[in-house]
């Protein structure tokens, strides 16, 4: 058994979030009214995780319950056809997936996602990135807040916290990481976004999955 886990965000850490992608998500709720006037900005919605923005959408447009779960199902088929057909491609950040070899060698990994457990599975299987953080993936379903889908995480491992890193790429992260006492690696391509992750008490940043492993393996040793 590893002494260490490492705990990964999915988008803008591991994926590509396209807007392809959204448009499914949000298609789901066709049948219900127009899906052009959802808003595509995730920080809109009261909770910024699948669950519970879909439950936040029905509440506004009146669907019931058993409608809601319905959409979620039509959400999983219509994206796991268009990514098998190859309708859709659901890109990797530059060197994520050397990033997670690496880590395996020395670690148990994980997922901690505001993505359905299902949507991330989808979208890691098309990109060769599942195998490595399937034991501990967990997603969006139960809701709540980016910290509380983390704790769920944290909880499916014999890991002391004073050996577990999250890497993340929002300000939920930040804050996830903080409440949960984990080392934290706050990672984005943009200068703008790193200032930002910094200014919320992030203390190690990265924008490149080489400084990525850099960090980690500092980390480890300290």
């Amino acid at each position: 058994m590893a002494d260490w886990a490492i705990i990964f965000d999915v988008d803008g850490v591991l994926l590509e979030l396209t807007r392809a992608e959204e448009d499914i998500f949000f298609d789901s709720f066709e049948k219900h009214g127009d899906p052009q006037t959802l808003y595509r900005d995730w920080n809109s919605y009261r909770i910024r995780n699948d669950e519970d923005i879909m439950a936040e959408i029905a509440a506004r447009w009146n669907i019931a319950p058993e409608h809601l779960q319905r959409i979620k199902e039509k959400y999983f088929s219509c994206l796991g056809n268009a990514l098998s057909n190859e309708h859709i491609t659901t890109p990797i950040i530059a060197g994520a997936d050397t990033l997670l070899k690496r880590c395996a060698d020395i670690a148990t990994l994980g997922i901690a996602t505001a993505n359905f457990r299902q949507a991330a599975k989808l979208r890691l299987e098309h990109a060769g990135l599942w195998q490595p953080v399937s034991a501990h993936a967990f997603g969006a379903d139960g809701g709540g807040h980016k910290h509380e889908i983390l704790a769920r995480a944290l909880a499916s491992l014999p890991v002391p916290r004073t050996n577990i890193i999250y890497v993340g790429d929002n300000l939920n992260d930040v804050e996830a990481g903080l409440k949960n006492q984990l080392h934290f690696i706050g990672f984005s391509t943009s200068q703008e976004r790193l200032k930002q992750l910094e200014a919320h008490g992030a203390e190690h940043v990265s924008n490149n999955h080489a400084k990525t492993w850099e960090l980690i393996s500092l980390l480890r040793k300290s």
